[in-house]
Order: C-alpha cells, then sequence, then structure tokens
C-alpha cells in the first residue's frame, strides 16, 4: 500500500508542480471557446428549452475539459517515463498492476476534475447554471475522467515516441471529443448524424454530465451510465492485461 500511495503522490505531484501549465492553460482555453462560441451563438440557438446557448455550453466545455485533461495525465507521465528510461523505478518497487493502474488512473481523475473545476469557476462570470442532480453529475465526471485515464494508460504503453501519441490523440482522442456534442445538441443533425453520435461513448459522457447540469438530456441517463460503465469495464480490462504481459515496458 505504501508504494501505491508513493506512486499516487509523484503522479498528482507531478502534474501539480507546473500547474500553470497543466491547469491554466486548458482553463484558458476551454474560456476562449465559451467567449467566442457563447458571442457568436447566444440567442441563435437554444438546444433545450429555457436554456440558454451559453449555459448549454458550459457543461459540455468542462466534460470536455476533464476528458482531455486526464488522457494526457496518464499518457505522457508513461511516455516520458519510458524515453527517459527511468520506468524501471515504477516497475521494480512491490507494487501489483491493479495498484500501479489505479494510481495513474485516480491521478489523472484528479487532474481531469481540477481543470474542470477551473473551468467551471471561471465561468461564473458567464452565469453558471445551476446544477439540477449534483450526484449524476459527480458521477459522469468520476467515470469519464477514468476512462480517459485508462485510455491514456493504454496510449501511454503502447506509443513508442511522442509523435505516435500526438497521433493517437490527435486522430482519436481529439475527433471524439469534439463531435461529442460539446457545441451543440444532436437533436439539431440530420438522422444519419443522430445514429452515428450514438456510437461515440464521448456523446454519453458529456449528454449524461448535461442531465447532471440540467435535467435534460439527449439521451436516458440510465442508457448512458450503462454505456460509460461497460466502456470503463472493457478499456480496464484490456489496461490490466496489458500491465500484466509487461508488453512494451519490461525489456
Amino acid at each position: 500500500m505504501s508504494a501505491f500511495r508513493t506512486l499516487l503522490y509523484k503522479e498528482t505531484l507531478r502534474f501539480w508542480k507546473v500547474s500553470f501549465q497543466t491547469v491554466g492553460a486548458p482553463v484558458l482555453t476551454a474560456v476562449l471557446y465559451l467567449m467566442i462560441f457563447g458571442h457568436v451563438l447566444e440567442g441563435r440557438l437554444q438546444p433545450y428549452e429555457g436554456v440558454s446557448y451559453t449555459s448549454f455550453l458550459i457543461p459540455g466545455l468542462v466534460m470536455m475539459s476533464v476528458l482531455q485533461n486526464a488522457f494526457a495525465n496518464s499518457s505522457s507521465s508513461l511516455i516520458q517515463s519510458k524515453i527517459t528510461g527511468n520506468i524501471v523505478f515504477v516497475l521494480l518497487p512491490p507494487i501489483s498492476w491493479a495498484e500501479f493502474y489505479a494510481a495513474y488512473v485516480i491521478a489523472s481523475i484528479v487532474r481531469g476534475v481540477v481543470v474542470g473545476a477551473g473551468v467551471w469557476l471561471a465561468s461564473l462570470i458567464f452565469g453558471s447554471p445551476v446544477v439540477a442532480h449534483p450526484v449524476w453529475a459527480l458521477v459522469f465526471v468520476l467515470l469519464g475522467g477514468a476512462i480517459l485515464g485508462t485510455l491514456g494508460v493504454v496510449a501511454g504503453i503502447w506509443a513508442d515516441k511522442f509523435d505516435q501519441l500526438a497521433a493517437f490523440q490527435n486522430f482519436l482522442i481529439m475527433p471524439l471529443t469534439m463531435l461529442s456534442g460539446v457545441f451543440y445538441s444532436i437533436h439539431s443533425l440530420p438522422p444519419f448524424w443522430q445514429a452515428v453520435s450514438h456510437l461515440n461513448p464521448f456523446f454519453f459522457m458529456i449528454d449524461g454530465f448535461r442531465y447532471g447540469v440540467f435535467g435534460m438530456s439527449d439521451a436516458s441517463p440510465w442508457l448512458s451510465l450503462s454505456i460509460v460503465g461497460s466502456a470503463l469495464l472493457a478499456l480496464a480490462v484490456v489496461s490490466l492485461s496489458m500491465l500484466r504481459s509487461g508488453y512494451k515496458l519490461r525489456g
């Protein structure tokens, strides 16, 4: 347990020591999105009855920040450790693969939640909505952070260099995030693209969080919860299998 606590502390301290870059910069990016899209589309779109476009946008940007930063935390840590060769100091201590996995994922959740909270606080000047169902909102934040933290572990193990990790993020994480309904309700899409959106698990993470905030969503929150939970379970199995096999970690 002491090895697990030490690794968790190391992974949390790692991003906190450079919080200007790992927390401040993502918060600023999300606020810029909010200012630009909110200014351009406010009054022109009303995805939910009685909800302004700016209010609709805020939960999407909060969740997008949680997801992207949770992925960045675990993936960048592992690839840096592999390239510099200090991964050996993480593998040598008496720590189980489950504890190894948990330390990286929990640290990723912490970073995602910190950035998401920063975006929510910064959005107060735009009139953040009152959270209708806090428990639902918290559940989807934690599950979303865990899924992307796990995906970051998978990507960090698989990648051998930074450009492979960048390709993983640019061609998978970014498109799935941007096409998940952050900036729009999928009900505004043609039927074909609505069906395509339902194949994107990121949509259910963000839509479930929106339900927690507004009490309204494009899909049933129970459906979103089941899909998000299943995605986390499947990715956890893949990640733990890679760790146990020593894939690309043991020389």
